[in-house]
């Protein structure tokens, strides 16, 4: 019999997507993969083991061999969603597209949906989802909202008062209102097919969005990894993935019984 140190699941793995764009590090002017610290450390503080995911070739085989070693999935930050993925034009505003790390965000999302693997979304991670399930964007939102708060512009970030709705995951994981780091200029329109949105904020826009149900599949518009003080979101995913990775273990062990 197996001694229950022996038997003890370790910390269970999150993903995180990457950035795939050119970066400068001392002489070096190169593109790259990368990812600002932040991340890593929310997912470590809450208790998880960070493996990042830079963007590469795309196929089944290689998204399934990824998740397969994952117990737990954060699409990151980043660059706009190429507006050809929900069948529009683009904005005078929206990014130029980074198609490779769409392709690769858009096969990792639909996959561990299907899987079961729990998945949290930060910012451009949120759209990804809403657009991945079939879901429509707001490609400038000052169009739609009239002003310029949800993104000031040289990397500062902007408060704004989230409500969420009672009964969602999301108000189970932060309570009724947070008061949420936001860097958007873009915004969920058109729900993508299961998905319900579960925070808003003032002025009406969707700020976070789930799949109701058993499984974690949470997104929101804002960035909790700027506010290492408040762990909730991170935490969630980590302990839906120590779930996880105990149904794997314990599914392994009967087969190999």
């Amino acid at each position: 019999m197996a001694s229950n140190a022996s038997s003890a699941l370790p910390r269970p793995t999150v993903g995180l997507t990457t950035y795939l764009q050119q970066a400068q590090t001392g002489v070096w002017d190169v593109r790259a993969s990368f990812l600002p610290a932040v991340y890593v450390e929310g997912v470590t503080s809450a208790g998880g083991i960070a493996m990042l995911l830079p963007p590469q070739p795309v196929d089944d085989a290689v998204v399934d061999r990824v998740l397969e070693g994952l117990d737990s999935l954060v699409i990151t930050g980043g660059r706009d969603v190429d507006p050809a993925r929900y069948g529009q034009e683009p904005h005078a505003k929206t990014d130029e597209p980074a198609r490779d790390r769409d392709a690769w965000e858009f096969a990792l999302v639909r996959a561990a949906v299907a899987r079961g693997l729990p998945l949290l979304g930060i910012c451009r991670g949120a759209q990804v989802l809403n657009v991945a399930l079939g879901g429509t964007l707001h490609q400038h939102l000052p169009d739609v909202v009239g002003h310029y708060q949800h993104q000031l512009g040289n990397a500062v970030f902007s408060t704004s008062k989230i409500e969420t709705v009672p009964g969602t995951r999301v108000a189970a994981l932060i309570g009724t209102s947070t008061d949420a780091q936001c860097y958007h200029h873009q915004a969920i329109a058109e729900l993508g097919a299961g998905l319900m949105a579960s925070a808003w904020d003032p002025d009406g826009v969707v700020e976070a969005i789930e799949i109701p149900g058993p499984e974690f599949v949470v997104a929101v518009q804002w960035h909790p990894e700027e506010r290492l003080d408040d762990l909730r979101l991170f935490a969630g995913v980590v302990e839906a993935a120590t779930t996880y990775a105990s149904k794997k273990h314990s599914s392994l062990e009967r087969n190999t019984a």
